[in-house]
């Protein structure tokens, strides 16, 4: 009857604990407000469309096979989004550990066997002189489970769910960064070939206006100054081939590395003309509205901020009394009087304990108050940071859209100068040949028509680059990844050949786990919030 009702009021509590389990101390994260204009100050533009775009494979855009053979590349071999994959894994497992805390916090089994002798001096050991020594040996389990009431431990499966989307939502931006530096690189490299062929050229038409002045001054019409002149602006042009050839071997150098590779010879990767891939005539950039759908740096800023909103539940559940359910079985024996070790495997030797506890840190609040601040804090910095993450996207777009939009006006202009220069260097010539004109004038147009070849390279280049920019400050390119694991399958392998990661790192021949799409927090479903385990 004792032990019936001692049953009793364990059951009792235990029922009126796990009621209390829908209880979640701390604020619920709100999708936080930033500044976000209505439209681009472009938007009256010919060439600006407001259409919303995915920008899936932007690069296509340029119709350039390299280009889009080199983009491949880099999203399969390059070392850094390869290292944000891994970060993606770790995540996946933080979440998993998370998820762990619901379960009982301790669950253990125990054996140890031991030689003992009781003090004959200490009052406490109450020294049974009769028995001597002896052996002892207990084998048993250990369970400890405190019950989520104030969801603290859910509030963590929140913030490691959180962390995890944003660790997706990182890899993504790591991988939008690296398609525009692979394509502003590679622009790079077709911009400097086009001014080395430049240079190249004028070297040949700036030789023969040294033999011209030669021939002249050798049959009297000319003096040596002309000559002299002709070769200093030959040597001028020579001198930027060597610093043209140094700028484009480092740019090949940097291509290198993006696509994972130690500096070596890239020309079968780099076949085809040398020539500065084109970008279209007219672009959709949607409105400012559609980047926090898009782009995954303010994803990723939004879901840190989630992450650390359940950091503060988690903080403040340390205010409240932790209830747990605790229970110990197992079995002991000993060598004293007729006893036998081996009796620690029968009937006889079982010992068992099982009853709720809890626990109170009454005295501590001050330091659980101040940690509560520190979270909420934290909080409040990162929320400040996504709505500056905002501007500062809306500032990308905005500037990108000026340089191509600009951009494209200045290569118009250098175009036309372009065939000024060489229409002013032809009739030059013609009259210096006839006399009409001193060989200063067919120097200066030389130097004229190279500047302004130059010049046209070199705003060419920038304007592709610019579009390369705005896809990226738009948040294009992130939605190859859909479908594929985060990292290769060198080194899936590698890692299961070192670790048992389960079906969180699939085999490379089994299908991959779906990866979420990480739309906003308002819009994500169960599938979204369903990561593989």
């Amino acid at each position: 009857m004792v032990c019936a009702r001692a049953r009793v009021p364990v059951a009792v509590l235990t029922t009126a604990l796990l009621l209390l389990g829908g209880c979640k101390v701390g604020p619920d994260f709100e999708e936080p407000n930033a500044t976000v204009a209505a439209n681009w100050l472009e938007a009256g533009d010919p060439a600006v469309h407001t259409d919303r775009v995915d920008y899936q494979t932007w690069w296509t855009a340029y119709r350039d096979p390299t280009l889009e053979r080199l983009i491949d590349l880099a999203y399969q071999q390059n070392l850094t989004l390869l290292a944000a994959g891994t970060r993606v894994l770790e995540a996946r497992a933080k979440l998993g550990v998370a998820i762990g805390e619901f379960y009982p916090q301790t669950q253990q089994i125990g054996a140890n066997v031991g030689y003992n002798q009781a003090s004959q001096v200490d009052p406490t050991s109450n020294p049974s002189h009769e028995l001597g020594n002896y052996w002892r040996a207990s084998l048993g389990t250990q369970i400890v489970w405190e019950l989520d009431l104030w969801g603290k431990f859910r509030r963590g499966v929140e913030s490691a769910d959180a962390d995890y989307l944003a660790s997706v939502a990182t890899y993504d931006d790591v991988l939008v960064t690296l398609l525009s530096d692979v394509a502003t690189t590679y622009i790079g490299i077709r911009t400097l070939q086009q001014q080395l062929l430049i240079a190249q050229e004028n070297v040949v038409k700036q030789r023969k206006a040294v033999q011209i002045a030669r021939y002249r001054n050798q049959g009297g019409t000319a003096t040596g100054l002309d000559v002299y002149q002709a070769e200093n602006v030959l040597a001028q042009t020579q001198s930027t081939i060597p610093q043209l050839t140094a700028q484009l071997q480092q740019g090949k150098d940097a291509l290198s590395v993006l696509l994972g590779m130690s500096p070596s010879s890239l020309e079968s990767l780099l076949t085809g003309p040398h020539t500065i891939p084109v970008p279209p005539k007219d672009i959709a950039v949607g409105i400012p509205a559609d980047l926090l759908r898009r782009r995954p740096d303010i994803r990723s800023a939004e879901l840190k901020a989630a992450a650390q909103s359940a950091q503060i539940g988690m903080a403040k559940g340390d205010l409240f009394p932790a209830f747990a359910l605790g229970g110990a079985f197992g079995t002991v024996a000993g060598t004293t009087g007729s006893n036998r070790l081996s009796e620690v495997f029968s009937a006889p030797g079982i010992q068992f304990a099982f009853g709720p506890s809890f626990s109170w840190p009454i005295l501590n609040y001050g330091q659980i108050t101040n940690n509560v601040r520190v979270q909420d804090a934290r909080l409040q910095t990162l929320l400040i940071e996504y709505k500056n993450t905002v501007l500062k996207a809306q500032q990308e777009v905005q500037n990108g859209l000026t340089a191509f939009l600009q951009g494209r006006s200045q290569v118009e202009y250098l175009r036309r100068s372009v065939a000024a220069a060489s229409a002013a260097l032809r009739i030059a010539l013609d009259q210096y040949l006839l006399g009409t004109r001193d060989f200063t004038t067919v120097l200066t147009a030389e130097q004229n028509l190279y500047q302004a070849q130059t010049n046209l390279a070199s705003a060419s280049g920038n304007l592709s680059t610019s579009l390369a920019s705005l896809y990226r400050s738009l948040g294009g390119g992130w939605q190859i990844r859909e479908g594929n694991d985060f990292v290769n399958d060198a080194t899936r392998n590698e890692m299961r050949n070192r670790t048992d990661w389960g079906r969180l790192l699939p085999p490379s021949d089994k299908p991959q786990p779906v990866t979420p799409g990480l739309p906003s927090p308002a819009d994500r479903g169960p599938d979204v919030r369903a990561p593989q385990w």
